[in-house]
C-alpha cells in the first residue's frame, strides 16, 4: 500500500485510479499521461532529430511530435509521418507541406487523393491554387 500522490489516501500499488479522489495511477510519484513518447537527445536548431509521440497528457490532449523527423498522430517538423502533419516533406492523412504524400493535402507539390497545390499535383481530385483563384 502506498499513499495517493494527490490525496494521500492509502491505495494499492496496482490501482488504476484512486477510489478517494479519482487520480489516475495514484501510486506513481509522477504521472504525465498515457501512451508512448520518445525524443532523441541529439538536436538540430533546438529540435530533436527524432520525436515519436503517441501520447496523451492527463487532460487527454495529445502530445504532438515535433522534430527534424516527427512521427505521431499529430506531428510537425522537417519530415513528418502522421495522421495530421505540417512539414517540409510529409506523409500524412491530412497535411500542409512543401512536398506531400497524403489523403488530403495543401502543398507546394503533392500526390494526394484530394489536394490543393502550387507547383505539381497528382491524384484523384487535385487542383492548382491559381486555378481556384481564376474561377468565375
Amino acid at each position: 500500500m502506498k499513499p495517493c500522490r494527490e490525496c494521500q489516501h492509502l491505495i494499492s500499488e496496482q490501482a488504476l485510479a484512486c477510489p478517494q479522489c479519482g487520480a489516475p495511477y495514484p501510486a506513481k510519484g509522477h504521472w504525465d499521461g498515457l501512451g508512448f513518447e520518445y525524443k532523441s537527445k541529439a538536436t538540430l536548431l533546438g529540435l530533436p532529430w527524432l520525436h515519436i509521440s503517441f501520447k496523451y497528457r492527463p487532460n487527454r490532449w495529445p502530445v504532438p511530435a515535433k522534430g527534424v523527423i516527427a512521427i505521431g498522430q499529430f506531428a510537425y517538423g522537417v519530415f513528418t509521418l502522421s495522421q495530421f502533419g505540417i512539414g517540409v516533406v510529409s506523409i500524412s492523412q491530412f497535411t500542409i507541406a512543401g512536398f506531400a504524400l497524403a489523403q488530403f493535402a495543401l502543398a507546394y507539390s503533392l500526390i494526394a487523393q484530394m489536394g490543393i497545390y502550387l507547383h505539381d499535383g497528382y491524384g484523384q481530385l487535385v487542383v492548382r491554387f491559381t486555378d481556384i483563384l481564376a474561377m468565375p
